[in-house]
């Protein structure tokens, strides 16, 4: 067999493997999962539905152990893998992304705080002193997924630092959400446990200054931090985005020392093969000399890039699907006019498809026309309408925050058609806007 042959397996996973590579395929996961959840939910077998979001799981050892219902597990343990990764992500634009310097980070912080208080105050205006007045938090989010993978669909019509622009915005949104959800939805808070789980946050912060890299060392303290917040009131999620801030940034290699031992490795490799010593199996050297290539491939990457291209697959493919397969699923009323029609989800669909493109485009041109920003390069006005619009794309987490800002069941339930809704529209507002925008030039792209 030739070494370009490819094995039967490898031609029969092809698509497999082509589908999951590609930026859209965790959306359309997303989708089938969300339109799952909504069949079952509105099918003669909507009890079995129930049953399954209740479904009680356990965890522990002897009698120190954790019940909750799968429901449960996964907006407070599951999510909290998601959280991390975004935690993950807003360390790597602090670093060395548009987050990086005050100047690349002036415009998209105040659009992503503009694009908060527009859906917040629009919310208020339909819910302001009633008992629904804590939901203001779900119109203020942004699903960077959905909207980035829309705006990717769009080719050379958009310019690549609108893309740059809507997820720093997005970035920026997650940031503020983290710190929403850690102030305002908080309750019965133990300060004891707190004060413990901030001290394990703390020992992984100390971990990373003196160099320790293991995973399996940051793994045990991100689990009992997310344990101690769980039972301190403060929502656990939370804790995964603090964990991820302790995550080494750092390679343990230079790119020239990396290049180096490499160049001296490969020599050795191929001088034993110039010397016909054999086979694999019958050499005693070559493996050895594998194994040292791999692990100075590993000291030249850093842990936050390795974990985050390690879990950012488990999120597109697992965690996300699986949020909204236990929490899309509602029961569609008959008369759905009157439904949206409730107070709660008039904010709702106001503060997704008005709130979100009028505070994100007020707030970019205030920046703009008075010179404390400059527009991004190749970005229209058109443009920047349509990136507002799909900003108003909440779903994931707009459908996480009405999980905490509501009490009953059923105002839950009517919130998430809120969002389903305004989510849809705003997609398709933003398609409509940057579908006619001219083809960039590619001499001006470059």
């Amino acid at each position: 067999m030739s070494a370009s042959k490819q094995a039967p397996i490898e031609i029969l996973m092809h698509p497999f493997n082509r589908f999951f590579k590609t930026s859209a395929s965790g959306g359309l996961v997303l989708l089938a999962c969300t339109a799952i959840a909504m069949v079952w939910a509105n099918s003669p077998w909507s009890a079995s539905y129930s049953q399954f979001r209740e479904v009680p799981l356990s965890l522990g050892f002897a009698d120190q152990t954790l019940s909750l219902s799968l429901k449960h597990w996964v907006n407070d343990g599951v999510m909290a893998v998601f959280f991390f990764v975004v935690g993950l992500e807003i360390k790597r634009e602090l670093l060395v992304g548009e987050l990086s310097t005050a100047r690349k980070a002036l415009l998209p912080i105040v659009a992503a705080i503009g694009g908060m208080l527009a859906p917040a105050a629009l919310y208020l205006v339909f819910n302001s002193g009633t008992p629904h007045a804590a939901g203001w938090g779900v119109p203020i989010t942004t699903d960077i997924a959905f909207a980035l993978g829309i705006l990717s669909l769009f080719g050379r019509r958009v310019p690549v630092s609108l893309k740059v622009f809507l997820t720093a915005v997005a970035i920026a949104d997650d940031m503020s959400a983290v710190l929403v959800i850690a102030l305002f939805y908080t309750a019965n808070l133990s300060l004891s446990q707190l004060g413990l789980g901030l001290a394990l946050l703390a020992l992984m912060a100390a971990a990373n200054a003196l160099g320790v890299r293991k995973p399996l060392v940051y793994l045990l303290l991100g689990v009992g931090a997310w344990l101690l917040f769980f039972h301190s009131g403060v929502h656990a999620t939370v804790s995964g985005v603090i964990a991820a801030m302790a995550i080494p940034a750092r390679s343990k290699s230079s790119s020239k020392d990396f290049l180096t031992r490499c160049c001296s490795i490969l020599e050795e490799y191929q001088a034993l093969l110039s010397a016909d010593r054999g086979s694999m199996l019958e050499s005693k050297r070559q493996p050895i000399l594998l194994q040292t290539l791999r692990e100075t491939c590993r000291d030249a990457e850093t842990p936050l890039q390795s974990i985050e291209a390690v879990l950012h697959p488990w999120v597109a493919f697992l965690v996300m699907p699986l949020f909204a397969l236990v929490n899309a699923g509602v029961a569609l009323p008959a008369d759905m006019a009157q439904a949206l029609a409730q107070p709660v989800n008039l904010g709702i669909l106001c503060g997704l498809m008005l709130g979100k493109p009028l505070g994100v485009c007020l707030a970019a041109a205030v920046m703009m026309s008075t010179g404390l920003a400059p527009r991004p390069e190749g970005v229209t006005w058109r443009h920047m309408l349509g990136a507002g619009c799909l900003a108003g794309i909440g779903f994931t987490m707009s459908i996480f925050i009405a999980e905490l800002a509501f009490s009953d069941q059923a105002v839950k339930d009517s919130a998430k058609i809120g969002i389903l809704g305004g989510s849809f529209v705003s997609a398709v507002l933003g398609w409509l806007v940057l579908r006619g925008a001219p083809e960039i030039d590619s001499q001006v792209e470059s």
